[in-house]
């Protein structure tokens, strides 16, 4: 079996995050990064059928030369190869470009399952996994807490209010894992040091030939990012329920908010 997985690296959770100089985005030259959080459940899913059985893991990630550490990381974890999409444009893309690029290694690949975090720790967005199992034209499952392996696939989704929804998956698929859904593994110093001799294949958009994705391809792109201003004054409305509602909705009229 071949299992693929798909990693963002994203700041790590204690830096402290500056708007950059042309307000688009946060400061990054001088924060730590690391594997989102959410894509290391994945892993871990992805390490739990390899120790299992006779798997192949192989990791994924698009981004600029640090990310080299995160798919190291992952590697040392226990995966077995890499592939490291670094090109320029490619870390411009927005979540559909994403999409495209990581199924474009999915067509190379053929995994019988790609794992994915449910989402990412920055972006929040949890839109890349539905989108690249639509682009692949595959079964698949978000918000998944357990996992059951065998022809098929038995997976547990979290649904609103605490449920939990069963769905059978047939292979090949594609599972977001929610976080929470495992005890994640450390990379042991073996295990670290054997990472230092698994290839990680470094790819192109060209090299994929992906052409619709990247900057000049995004469909949602960020004009600014800000910290909101502090306010110095609060307004407490009285009265009944109703007389607070018309209050309220004279307030917004005010603020030409509605």
């Amino acid at each position: 079996m071949k299992v693929m997985v798909c990693l963002k690296q994203v700041p790590h959770q204690d830096s402290r995050l500056d708007v950059n100089a042309d307000g688009t985005w946060i400061q990054d030259s001088n924060i730590k990064f690391e594997i989102n959080s959410y894509d290391t459940y994945a892993l871990e899913e992805a390490l739990k059928i390899k120790d299992a059985g006779d798997a192949e893991v192989v990791v994924v990630s698009i981004g600029p030369d640090r990310v080299t550490q995160a798919l190291r990381t992952s590697l040392g974890m226990g995966a077995d190869r890499a592939v490291h999409v670094k090109d320029e444009d490619a870390d411009a893309s927005d979540a559909l470009g994403c999409a495209k690029i990581l199924a474009a290694i999915a067509k190379e690949e053929s995994p019988d399952v790609i794992f994915a975090g449910f989402m990412s720790d920055d972006g929040n967005f949890s839109a890349v996994p539905a989108m690249l199992a639509e682009l692949l034209d595959v079964p698949s499952a978000t918000g998944v807490l357990g996992i059951e392996v065998g022809d098929t696939l038995k997976v547990e989704r979290e649904l609103e209010g605490g449920a939990l929804e069963v769905v059978e998956l047939p292979k090949p698929c594609l599972v977001a894992v929610q976080s929470g859904a495992n005890q994640v593994r450390y990379a042991s110093l073996k295990g670290i040091m054997q990472a230092k001799k698994k290839p990680v294949a470094v790819k192109t958009l060209a090299d994929l030939g992906v052409s619709d994705a990247g900057a000049a391809n995004v469909k949602a792109k960020i004009d600014k990012v800000y910290v909101p201003q502090k306010g110095d004054t609060a307004q407490i409305l009285t009265g009944s329920t109703d007389e607070i509602v018309g209050q309220l909705i004279t307030k917004i009229k005010e603020l030409g908010l509605l």
